[in-house]
């Protein structure tokens, strides 16, 4: 391994190891205090297992989990949980729950169980799509604007505060009804060059605050480049940050484009749970097959709520004062332990102690008081 490393010829810097160091009669320099070790520092490894143990310990976030897992799972195999075409529109229109249709039927023929479970594809794909493309753009931004500063920091703020000015959702109805008709690639660009903006702000407030630490101060001494001081030692830092600012992206992602699926502005010839909705509600078939509208809707919840329960965790990994808080309303909550037997013990203090008159020595006993000694 490496160790400190002494000048050389012509201003160069040659790297020796410590026994050669100690043998040229040098000595070895312990690490400057706040300055991270060889080896040191929060790796990624290590924030992963903190990322495993907060989302097992908290049951929301154990919740989310499975239902994402679920979800996935679905979305990854639908061919083995539905045997029909979603988009067949072979069977009688508005058929009720059988064996043969679990779900029933749409207005158009179609078998609605079919259309879960293959809209579950289009749905993830758009919010996993958006979680990384927008989580990336906010970090290449704010994490960048926060660390070289002046001029990038004062134009690359502009463009957020601009983004955040403008109410997102209108925006994308404006876009959508010029490109009437995208499908999942032009969604997932939409919806990610509109909504990064808020994700760079929390990104840049979280690098500001890192900006003068010790180990990055070391790293400029190096000599190392701004690129590789934002990538490997800023970033790791914030993986938490990260990971909830991809599931917000992500949880956005899911309602913005469901809901422009269901005012027409998406492909309606793609089956998602967006465009269920707008077919259902095209043919009027909430008081005739009220399934057709509450199944995808129970799933844009469910997949919602799994977004929202993961970040809960993610939260308290990048918040501890939400640790402490949690923990003392815990305490505060739980009643207190009493064993069987301590419920049955009589009190310390007996009656007959209560009704004993109080000790006096003799000689407190012996002394006249003050009035008769006048």
């Amino acid at each position: 391994m490496a160790g400190p490393t002494i000048p050389g010829a012509r201003g160069t810097v040659a790297s020796v190891t410590a026994p050669e160091l100690a043998a040229a009669g040098g000595t070895v320099q312990p690490p400057a205090a706040g300055l991270p070790a060889s080896g040191g520092g929060i790796t990624g490894a290590r924030a992963m297992r903190r990322m495993a143990r907060a989302v097992t310990s908290n049951r929301k976030a154990t919740v989310g989990t499975v239902l994402l897992a679920f979800f996935c799972l679905v979305a990854a195999f639908p061919q083995l949980i539905a045997r029909d075409n979603p988009s067949a529109e072979i069977y009688r229109r508005f058929l009720g729950i059988s064996s043969r249709h679990l779900l029933g039927t749409t207005a158009l023929g179609q078998d609605m169980f079919a259309q879960v479970v293959w809209g579950a594809r289009p749905v993830l794909l758009i919010a996993f799509g958006v979680g990384i493309g927008a989580t990336l753009i906010a970090v290449l931004i704010g994490v960048a604007a926060a660390y070289l500063g002046g001029l990038w920091d004062g134009t690359l703020n502009v463009i957020t505060d601009v983004l955040l000015v403008i109410p997102l959702f209108p925006l994308l109805i404006i876009i959508g009804s010029y490109l009437h008709g995208a499908g999942t690639l032009v969604m997932i660009l939409v919806i990610t060059f509109t909504g990064w903006s808020y994700t760079a702000r929390q990104l840049r407030s979280q690098a500001l605050s890192l900006r003068n630490r010790d180990f990055l101060e070391a790293a400029r001494v190096r000599g190392e480049r701004p690129l590789y001081i934002v990538v490997v030692e800023i970033i790791p830092t914030m993986t938490s940050l990260l990971v909830a600012s991809f599931l917000t992206n992500a949880l956005y992602a899911v309602l913005f484009s469901s809901s422009l699926q269901f005012i027409g502005l998406g492909d309606p010839n793609v089956v998602s749970w967006g465009s269920m909705l707008y077919w259902a509600e095209q043919a009027e078939a909430f008081q005739v097959a009220p399934l057709e509208i509450i199944a995808p809707g129970l799933c844009i919840v469910a997949l919602g709520a799994s977004f929202a329960l993961i970040n809960y965790a993610f939260d308290e990994i990048g918040n501890p004062a939400l640790r402490p808080l949690r923990r003392s309303k815990q305490r505060a909550l739980r009643p207190p332990r009493r064993s069987k037997e301590t419920a049955l013990r009589p009190p310390r203090r007996s009656k007959e102690k209560a009704q004993r008159p109080p000790r006096r020595s003799k000689r407190t006993a012996q002394r006249p008081s003050r009035r008769a000694r006048v």
